[in-house]
């Protein structure tokens, strides 16, 4: 399956939500909308928005307490989105850019590189 098939009608900002929801999930038992808004540093009605459109669109499944947990295909944007995150600020800072830079550059491009542009790169420079 093609990775931009997943995500042909998904935003970057629905998978910046997804990709946050993956990283406090590796960094606490659990999330909630909450944990959200102060990682993003966004407001609660905004998280709340995105969090119900994610959840209608299936990417995301959120329990009677409030707990936030990706779906299979949520889990799969997200996987892929942080994927490239790390390896394109990797690549960044091994051609001399600082961590920062190479931080939110990352986070810019990660959203709009083409798979054969992205995976062209990962086999330059071996990563």
């Amino acid at each position: 399956m093609n990775e931009n098939n997943l995500t042909k009608e998904m935003h970057e900002s629905g998978e910046m939500y997804l990709e946050t929801i993956l990283v406090l999930s590796q960094m606490k038992p659990v999330v909630r909308s909450i944990d959200i808004c102060d990682y993003m540093n966004f407001s609660k009605p905004s998280v709340s928005r995105a969090v119900g459109k994610l959840k209608a669109d299936g990417y995301i499944e959120v329990d009677g307490s409030g707990y936030i947990v990706l779906t299979e295909t949520g889990r799969q944007i997200a996987e892929r989105i942080y994927d490239r995150h790390n390896t394109l600020q990797s690549i960044f800072m091994t051609i001399g850019v600082d961590e920062q830079t190479a931080e939110d550059d990352a986070c810019k491009l990660e959203h709009y590189l083409s798979d054969t542009t992205y995976e062209a790169l990962k086999k330059y420079f071996k990563v």
